[in-house]
């Protein structure tokens, strides 16, 4: 087909449309994520007014507080070592379910839907169905392992039942992905490998990974930054008079603490913008170390 002439209706008509279809995410992405980026990182200077109203700027002394405080750096501890077990682990898990759930097997879309099921569930339901199977004196985790385990109130093992309960809630969504992701790779890969004998271990790591890489790449960017911003699980599982709370706060938990427990929305932001000044480091490393691991075909 001939290219429309510069100058023309149709290339004026395609330049229109083109701009129509577009404009209406560039105008969400602007005043849903980068208008509020802005706006945190210019609160952050701010100490907030009485009623919300008459904030005043008070430089860098909020930042200045926030390296001082030891609740701070402790959040930081707590988000990292849930996003150490839950992401290596959901990752891991669904790859896994999604190579034996992409075979032909009976009740495959039974298995798919059940995986998938914890992702369309009430975050409030999957709450409180943790929180007794975590109960330390009638749950049924103890009950099963005749234990005594205060699994959430415990400040050693808090935090890491609470990436359990990620992981089971992040399975299905990870595996959805993968799963997708197998079926673009050539089944002549897998014939070609089981003729010269490869098991269907070494074809796993010799086929199934290299051309998943891309896919493995994409899942671990979003559940780092998703690991890195916890707060649903921890605000709704977390009694505010839980012993455990101080070793298991994240820092989005705290920044909901400063912002709308306390209505210290200045600090609140200062938080904020540390969290995302971590998530902007360990996605760069994360971008450069893909070039030596992610195979594009």
């Amino acid at each position: 087909m001939a290219k429309p002439k510069k100058g023309t209706s149709q290339e004026r008509n395609e330049f229109i449309w083109g701009w129509a279809f577009i404009l209406p995410t560039m105008i969400g992405l602007i005043i849903l994520n980068i208008y509020p980026i802005f706006k945190t990182i210019y609160e952050s200077f701010f100490k907030t007014g009485d009623f919300g109203r008459g904030n005043v700027f008070i430089g860098f002394q909020n930042y200045i507080t926030m390296f001082k405080d030891a609740e701070i750096w402790q959040a930081v501890i707590n988000t990292f070592k849930y996003a150490i077990v839950e992401v290596p682990f959901s990752i891991a898990i669904s790859l896994v379910l999604a190579v034996l759930l992409n075979r032909k097997m009976f009740g495959r879309s039974a298995y798919r839907t059940i995986f998938f099921l914890p992702m369309v569930a009430a975050p409030a339901a999957i709450a409180m169905v943790w929180r007794w199977l975590f109960n330390a004196e009638f749950g049924l985790l103890n009950h099963i392992f005749g234990t005594s385990i205060k699994w959430v109130s415990d400040p050693k093992i808090a935090v890491f039942s609470i990436a359990v309960i990620g992981i089971w809630s992040i399975i299905g969504y990870n595996m959805v992905l993968f799963i997708s992701g197998l079926q673009e790779i050539p089944g002549d890969y897998y014939e070609a490998a089981s003729i010269d004998g490869a098991t269907g271990i070494k074809q796993f790591f010799h086929i199934t990974i290299p051309l998943l890489s891309p896919t493995i790449f994409f899942v671990t960017i979003t559940r780092v930054i998703g690991g890195l911003q916890v707060f649903d699980l921890i605000f709704m599982v977390m009694d505010r008079n839980n012993p455990a709370l101080y070793k298991t706060q994240s820092l989005v938990y705290l920044f909901y603490q400063n912002s709308f427990v306390e209505n210290n929305k200045g600090y609140g932001s200062t938080i904020v913008v540390l969290l995302l000044a971590i998530i902007m480091i360990i996605t760069v490393f994360q971008m450069i170390a893909q070039k030596k691991w992610v195979h594009y075909n």
